[in-house]
């Protein structure tokens, strides 16, 4: 396993969040790809996005078939994004990041039991239950995006 995913599974276990991280053969960086090579729905792929929300970096956790439009911020710079998780846009998790984000996540996600999130490489994944991420994000504000 790539030495970031590993971290990353690292991190999310002492969160609370037992996952297994799947390397796979595909590049899962876009939504539409993380879909194909998990063969899952788009809309159970979770984007990690970042953004500037009052002049802090904000993690915002959409449903690949989602885009987000309610936000009050802009998209982060690829540097900004980086800075702020410590992983590179395409393989962004949605916790065990450099420091704790304030964070967002799409209601829309509701519709399903189980998803996929990004884990620190473009290659890298993981598939969990809604609510075993939702219980590692006890802060996060459930709303649409």
């Amino acid at each position: 396993m790539h030495p970031t995913a590993a971290k990353v599974q690292a991190r999310l276990a002492a969160r609370g969040l037992e996952i297994d991280v799947r390397v796979l053969p595909d590049s899962t960086r876009t939504a539409a790809e993380a879909a194909r090579a998990c063969g899952c729905e788009l809309g159970q792929i979770v984007k990690s996005l970042v953004f500037v929300v009052e002049s802090r970096p904000t993690m915002v956790l959409c449903a690949g078939d989602r885009r987000v439009t309610l936000l009050a911020g802009r998209p982060a710079t690829a540097d900004e994004a980086k800075r702020a998780t410590g992983f590179a846009i395409g393989g962004i998790p949605p916790l065990g990041h450099e420091s704790d984000l304030p964070t967002i996540l799409d209601e829309s996600l509701r519709r399903f039991d189980r998803v996929w999130c990004a884990a620190g490489t473009p290659h890298a994944v993981f598939e969990t239950a809604l609510d075993d991420l939702l219980a590692a994000l006890p802060d996060a504000v459930v709303g649409p995006v």
